[in-house]
C-alpha cells in the first residue's frame, strides 16, 4: 500500500532566500528539510511537509541546531528555494502563431501515434493550471496540490496554465495545441500563493506524481542549488522508470550558472534548452555539459490562465477561437513541456522502450544527428524523427527535399 504525501494545514509563504514562515510567525523562524527514521522522530515538531516514501519532512523551526541534534533526524538542512523557469519578456519574433510544432515537425507525427499516447500520462509539476482553459478542460486532468494536500490547482501565477497546454493540451479547432497528442494529463501544484517552490514541495509533487501513475514528468522549475531531498525524488522516480524532463535555465547570459534539478536527471531524463525560430540556441538559454537536446522557446503559443495576471504574456488572437485565452511565451520552461509531450509520442509509437531509450530516441533524431555540442546538446528536438525511429522506419523527408528517383 502506498504511503500518502502529506501537508500541513498551514499556508506558506518563502520570502527570498531566508525562507521565513508566512505573517506573524516567530522572529527568526524558517523552513528545514529533514531526514528522520522513525514517525517518532517528528512528535512536537512544526511539521509542513512529509514524504513518507522518501523518509523526508520539511518543518518549521527557530534551532536549527537542536533540531539536528535531536534523536531520529539523520541530518537536517534549510529548504532549498526553486523558481519557475519562465524567462523574461521578449518582443514577439516575426514568426506564425504556432510555428513551433512546424519547427519541430510535429505535424508530421502520423494521427494514429498521437492518439495511442492516450495510455500515457504527462504531470506537469509546477503553479497549478487553469481547468476551465479550453484545451485543458477537455482533458479532465488528476489534479493535486502538494502545498494543501487537495485536489485544488488554482493557479495565480500563469505559468503552470501555459506550460500544461504546451505538454498536453488537447487539440480543438483552430489550434494545434500540446504536443502530447492524446496523453493524459496531471496537474501537481508544488508552489505557494506565489511563484515559491522549496524542495520539499518539489519531491512531494514528484512522488505523488510517480505514484499515481504518471510516466513523464515535467519540471519547469529549478534553481543554482541542489538538496539530498531533491536528490533522493530525482531517484526515486528513476527507479519507478519515469521520465524526467527539466527545462535547462535561462542563464545563458549570466555566466551559464548551473540550474537544478535539470543537471542532476542524467541518462534517466532530459535537460532541455530554448531554441530560435532560426533553429539556433536562443541567447538566454543556458549552455552546459547537462543539456541534453533544445526545443522551441521564444514567443512560443499556449494557453493563459484566467485567474491570473497575463502582463508576462503578450496576448495572441487565434482564428477560430472566441472560448480560452492565448499568448506568447519565453524560457526554456515552455521548451521542456514540447519535449515531453514528444516523449509521449516516441513511447505510444514503441510501448516497449524504456524511459532511458525514450531520451535516447529523442537525442538521437534531433537536429544534430547524434553529435552533441557543449551549448546545444544534440541540437533541436525533431519530433517526426524521434516517432519514425521508435517505430524502426525512415523519417519524413525535409520539407521541400527532391525525393523523386533519379
Amino acid at each position: 500500500m502506498l504511503c500518502p504525501v502529506r501537508r500541513g494545514s498551514a499556508s506558506l509563504l518563502a520570502l527570498g532566500a531566508a525562507l521565513l514562515i508566512g505573517p506573524g510567525a516567530a522572529a527568526g523562524t524558517r523552513l528545514v528539510t529533514i531526514r528522520y527514521t522513525t514517525p517518532a522522530a517528528l512528535h512536537g515538531l512544526d511539521v509542513k511537509t512529509r514524504v513518507e516514501q522518501l523518509g523526508i519532512a520539511e518543518v518549521a523551526t527557530a534551532d536549527l541546531r537542536t533540531l539536528r541534534a535531536r534523536r531520529g533526524i539523520v541530518w537536517a538542512q534549510p529548504a532549498v528555494l526553486r523558481r519557475h523557469l519562465g524567462g523574461p519578456r521578449a518582443p514577439l519574433t516575426a514568426v506564425a502563431g504556432e510555428w513551433q510544432y512546424a519547427a519541430t515537425r510535429a505535424d508530421l507525427v502520423p494521427a494514429r501515434v498521437r492518439r495511442a499516447a492516450a495510455r500515457l500520462t504527462i504531470a506537469v509539476i509546477d503553479t497549478g493550471a487553469d481547468m476551465s482553459a479550453p484545451d485543458l478542460a477537455a482533458k479532465r486532468p488528476v489534479t493535486y496540490s502538494a502545498v494543501s494536500g487537495g485536489s485544488v490547482v488554482t493557479d495565480t501565477v500563469g505559468h503552470g496554465t501555459f506550460v500544461a497546454s504546451l505538454a498536453a493540451g488537447s487539440p480543438m479547432q483552430g489550434i494545434f495545441a500540446g504536443f502530447g497528442g492524446a496523453a493524459q494529463l496531471m496537474i501537481v501544484q508544488a508552489n505557494s500563493d506565489a511563484n515559491d517552490f522549496t524542495d520539499a514541495t518539489e519531491a512531494a509533487a514528484i512522488v505523488w506524481a510517480v505514484d499515481h501513475g504518471a510516466q513523464i514528468i515535467n519540471l519547469s522549475l529549478g534553481g543554482p542549488e541542489t538538496s539530498q531531498v531533491e536528490q533522493a525524488a530525482i531517484a526515486y522516480a528513476a527507479r519507478h522508470g519515469v521520465l524526467l524532463v527539466a527545462a535547462a535555465g535561462n542563464g545563458g547570459e549570466n555566466g551559464d550558472l548551473t540550474t537544478y534539478p535539470a543537471a542532476l536527471v542524467g541518462a534517466n531524463g532530459l535537460a532541455v534548452g530554448a531554441s530560435t525560430s532560426y533553429g539556433r540556441r536562443a541567447s538566454f538559454s543556458t549552455a552546459a555539459p547537462y543539456v541534453s537536446l533544445l526545443a522551441p522557446g521564444v514567443s512560443v503559443l499556449g494557453s493563459l490562465s484566467s485567474t491570473a495576471p497575463n502582463s508576462g504574456y503578450p496576448r495572441a488572437s487565434v482564428a477560430g477561437r472566441a472560448d480560452g485565452l492565448f499568448g506568447y511565451g519565453t524560457g526554456t520552461s515552455y521548451a521542456a513541456p514540447q519535449v515531453a509531450g514528444a516523449a509521449a509520442l516516441v513511447w505510444a509509437a514503441n510501448p516497449r522502450l524504456t524511459a532511458r531509450q525514450v531520451a535516447a530516441v529523442l537525442e538521437q533524431t534531433a537536429s544534430g544527428h547524434g553529435v552533441r555540442t557543449p551549448s546545444s546538446g544534440y541540437g533541436v528536438l525533431d519530433v517526426a524523427a524521434a516517432v519514425a525511429a521508435a517505430q524502426g522506419r525512415p523519417a519524413p523527408a525535409p520539407a521541400g527535399a527532391d525525393t523523386s528517383s533519379p
